[in-house]
């Protein structure tokens, strides 16, 4: 019987550590989402300020190349 009891105590703590494990993994990806969520922003924010601008830059396709 007391080996059982120790298997479970074993697998629980096993078990335990597995937990904290994720818990700091989804911690961090917390972080990221924020972080990129921010970046995200400002950069739409500033698209939208270049839209507004009227200098969205010149479209490749449209161009001609320089040895023309």
């Amino acid at each position: 019987m007391s080996t059982t009891v120790n298997a479970l105590e074993e697998k629980i703590a096993h078990l335990e550590r597995q937990a904290e494990d994720l818990s700091e993994v989804v911690t961090a990806q917390g972080r990221d989402i924020d972080r990129l969520s921010r970046l995200v922003a400002v950069l739409t924010e500033r698209e939208r300020a270049r839209e507004q601008e009227g200098s969205g830059g010149v479209i490749l396709a449209d161009e001609r190349p320089p040895h023309w």
